[in-house]
């Protein structure tokens, strides 16, 4: 079985949400210990809108995920493991908490 490391759950949010978005992050961040990335307002990465990454142990995820399930409200978060395959953890390996977003994958190639 391929071994996990962590996990990411990439909160999205627009023009309207960012502040919703930032609340939940530093919420989480503070709650359990994790690793708040930027409020990146734009693109990056294979993300198809402005984002903020949180990055929690696999034993943690558990306690992470339905915390975040039940206070993400409206956010959409898309979850994955960190496995090394990169593109493997951002397709087969990942979980959408609301509606499903199409990544740009091009930079896994």
């Amino acid at each position: 079985m391929t071994k996990i490391r962590d996990f990411h759950a990439h909160v999205y949010f627009d023009a309207t949400t960012t502040g919703q978005a930032r609340k939940l992050c530093e919420t989480a961040r503070d709650r359990f210990s994790l690793r708040m990335g930027r409020m990146h307002e734009r693109p990056i990465g294979p993300h198809p809108c402005c984002s903020c990454q949180l990055a929690f142990k696999a034993e943690q995820f558990g306690e992470v995920i339905p915390w975040l399930a039940l206070n993400r409200g409206q956010l959409v978060i898309f979850i994955h493991p960190e496995t090394g395959d990169d593109l493997k953890d951002h397709t087969q390996h990942a979980m959408w908490m609301g509606q499903m977003l199409e990544l740009d994958l091009s930079i896994f190639s």
